[in-house]
């Protein structure tokens, strides 16, 4: 077992009292590495108890060095040396290898692009070196772990949400660069005073490039500080040389994209690539909003715009006729309630209810894990709006896919009284009738998402509650396509059980008509597509 610290700024009685009582309770670590600021602008008293041999760390500690003027003065040495007893400075960059075989790499310092680089930052000239020496055999296969005291730029990209930093504006790109190049199995990082445990991202492009390992970035907070976030993280690890190639490259199960999918010469620019764009199907409609009634193209652009629209990438194509495709023949246009550039609500035909709608793309999509980044955008944009149409007429709503003997993405979203049951009754119902036919139905961790955790046709069921909770299931042979609407049509929710099976829920093409009409009207006032 290992442990990683944040900034110490100082407080080493505050770090290795700590340590001390986390070895009473769990027994004896291996090492502990200090990433940030490991000095801070406090008198040296504390220091020179450590210096002098008073006070001894408990562990043998590895620490960056400078990432500031002032803190310049206790790394004599930049190829690193011994600063007390059980404390190493490691150097300004560099391999070092530990007796089992565990590979760490490190990078002192704060990023800087100037020419005389300050003794407390690194350079691209220094990132390369690093990159050459282990990127340049045709074994190299990653590194078992990353230090550097900066976060990388981007690493927010596909994840969860890292708090108040901002990914896109704050931390190196060099680190992202270098982080691309190296693979590290870990990369442990500071400065920024919070504690971010990123999901853990793909090494590989899925499908196009041979399975790698995935990578954990984990940011700590500074030691002691007063709103109690982490700032030690404790781990296991086996050394990659030691381990067997089939469990290296095992994916965890929230694994997602790779933030920083762009080459170390454009992260070293501090450029991204942008998201592929998706090409709306090739069909003209009449906009649903009669005060308008303007003729628009299905990406969202008056038929007066520009003669050069925009190239985008076109979606899949269905292989025969769709119910679903707004281009296509076979839709019930009637259902039709509202239309954005990417999507469009349409009311469900036999519906839970009068006012039980479902989100679809309007080009061939299957699931939501094929779905383009535009049009992910555009779903979320539905959703909220929804969760706000919805919440002002005493609802909560719930959000479910079935992506099982169905060829084009259907996101269900059924509006559940407040006063019938709360969101945990529901998450409780889901459970239950879950374990009742053996169905494994795990909740997602937070700030995931079904594009993470699914590879593109897999067979999956997913629920949404109003709280953003998560509920997921891996179809691996037979599942019950009625099983979302049971659940909610059941005596523990909505109370309505004959209504499980929406062909005894059909109702005449005259009253669709009037309900649809009659949900444009209510949900005009929410209707995100008429803003300009």
């Amino acid at each position: 077992m290992r442990l990683a610290c944040g900034d110490v700024e100082g407080k080493f009685d505050v770090l290795f009292n700590r340590v001390r009582a986390i070895q009473k309770k769990s027994g004896n670590f291996d090492l502990l590495l200090c990433v940030g600021n490991f000095f801070g602008s406090t008198p040296d008293a504390e220091w020179e108890e450590y210096k002098t041999g008073i006070k001894k760390a408990p562990i043998q500690t590895y620490v960056l060095g400078a990432n500031n003027q002032e803190t310049v003065k206790y790394f004599q040495d930049v190829d690193g040396c011994e600063l007390a007893e059980n404390i190493t400075y490691l150097g300004r960059k560099g391999i070092f290898t530990g007796s089992s075989g565990l590979q760490i790499v490190y990078l002192s310092g704060t990023e800087s692009l100037n020419e005389p680089v300050p003794g407390y930052s690194f350079s691209p000239k220094d990132v390369s070196s690093v990159r050459t020496m282990l990127c340049s055999t045709s074994q190299f296969k990653g590194v078992d772990i990353l230090l550097t005291s900066p976060w990388p730029k981007y690493v927010g990209n596909f994840g969860n949400s890292s708090g108040e930093v901002d990914t896109k504006k704050c931390g190196s790109a060099l680190v992202s660069s270098l982080a691309t190049d190296l693979k590290p199995r870990y990369h442990f990082a500071a400065l920024e005073k919070t504690y971010y445990e990123r999901l853990p991202y793909r090494n590989h492009v899925v499908l196009q490039e041979n399975a790698q390992h995935a990578t954990r970035f984990i940011a700590l907070a500074n030691v002691g500080n007063p709103e109690k976030k982490k700032y030690l993280y404790a781990f296991s690890i086996v050394p990659m040389k030691l381990m067997d190639a089939v469990e290296l490259v095992k994916q965890p199960p929230d694994v997602t994209e790779n933030p920083y999918r762009k080459s170390g010469k454009e992260a070293s620019m501090g450029k991204q690539i942008p998201a592929p764009e998706e090409e709306a199907a090739c069909q003209f409609f009449f906009d649903l909003n009669e005060k308008q009634g303007r003729k628009r193209s299905s990406t969202g652009r008056d038929s007066k715009s520009s003669p050069h629209p925009k190239q985008h990438r076109k979606p899949p194509q269905p292989p025969g006729p769709c119910w679903f495709c707004l281009a296509s023949p076979e839709v019930e246009k009637h259902l039709v309630v509202n239309i954005g550039t990417h999507c469009y609500l349409a009311l469900a035909k036999g519906g839970l209810s009068d006012d039980h709608v479902l989100v679809l793309p309007i080009g061939h999509y299957q699931s939501v894990v094929e779905l383009s980044a535009e049009v992910v955008e555009e779903v979320e944009k539905y959703k909220a709006t929804l969760r706000r149409f919805f919440r002002s007429r005493g609802k909560r709503c719930v959000l479910f896919e079935r992506n099982y003997k169905s060829h084009h993405l259907q996101l269900q979203v059924i509006p559940v009284p407040l006063s019938c049951c709360s969101t945990d009754d529901i998450k409780d119902a889901f459970i239950t009738q879950a374990e009742q036919q053996q169905i494994e139905l795990l909740e997602i961790p937070e700030h995931a998402d079904v594009k993470q955790i699914a590879q593109p046709g897999a067979a999956y069921f997913y629920v949404e509650l109003d709280t953003g909770e998560k509920l997921f299931h891996r179809i691996k042979k037979n599942f019950p396509l009625q099983f979302g609407r049971e659940v909610l049509a059941s005596e523990a929710i909505l109370n309505i059980p004959d209504k499980s099976d929406w062909r005894h829920c059909q109702v005449s093409k005259e009253e669709e008509e009037m309900l649809a009409r009659r949900f444009r009207k209510d949900f005009e006032p929410f209707d995100f597509t008429l803003d300009d």
